[in-house]
């Protein structure tokens, strides 16, 4: 296939959905968009014996080599791909990952929880915070994995989660240098929020209190 056809903006935060169409396109071209199926059961590592208790001949235990191998690299290309159309910013958040942890372990309970977590978007309508708090809890059942997720990986994934109205805000922060750990981004994330409300707050007009006098006389 000539991937030149899928011309991939690197995402930098901005038009997830069109950018994850066009990722999906592309890994379902190569055909690999398979192992990115949360229900995709890993392939045994050694073939079982049968029922009746005969044990595998060699045709079965090299067609299960072959699906493994197959497997594994199949994995290996969709993160190389997904990897290749981040910006810079957010290649070096994701590669902080220990990424053979996360795309070795089964793809049972794990795989869904990080597809939830990945997929998880904020919105306006709900407290900034609130919604930090639910991405919290589905790290805490990650990290219960034994996968690690480190305090700067969590804090820039909350910045790409960040609602439209948050561009602005948002875009000086990816341009930012310095890392915040998760306390301090959460403070600067409750300021901003507070200062938001303070400006967005519809002024009441006061009732005059002047008393007009009827020129009549009466």
């Amino acid at each position: 296939m000539n991937q030149d056809l899928v011309k991939l903006d690197r995402f930098d935060g901005n038009n997830y959905a069109r950018w994850k169409d066009k990722i999906m396109f592309l890994l379902t071209a190569l055909r690999i968009s398979y192992t990115l199926d949360p229900e995709l059961s890993l392939p045994s590592e050694e073939p079982r014996t049968s029922a009746e208790g005969v044990p595998p001949d060699a045709e079965e235990i090299e067609r299960v080599k072959k699906e493994r191998k197959k497997r594994e690299e199949g994995e290996l290309l969709c993160l190389g791909h997904i990897l290749n159309g981040l910006s810079n910013r957010l290649y070096d958040l994701f590669t902080k990952l220990n990424l053979h942890m996360i795309f070795g372990v089964r793809w049972t309970t794990s795989i869904r929880l990080k597809r939830k977590y990945f997929d998880f978007v904020m919105v306006d309508d709900k407290p900034m915070l609130e919604q930090v708090h639910a991405l919290q809890v589905m790290v805490n059942k990650i990290q219960a994995l034994k996968i690690n997720l480190p305090e700067s990986f969590q804090v820039g994934a909350i910045i790409v989660k960040l609602p439209p109205s948050w561009k602005d805000y948002q875009k000086k922060l990816l341009q930012k240098s310095e890392d915040f750990t998760l306390e301090q981004f959460q403070k600067h994330l409750r300021i901003e929020e507070e200062s938001r409300k303070r400006e967005n707050k519809v002024t009441v007009p006061v009732e005059s209190n002047v008393h007009y006098v009827d020129g009549s006389g009466s």
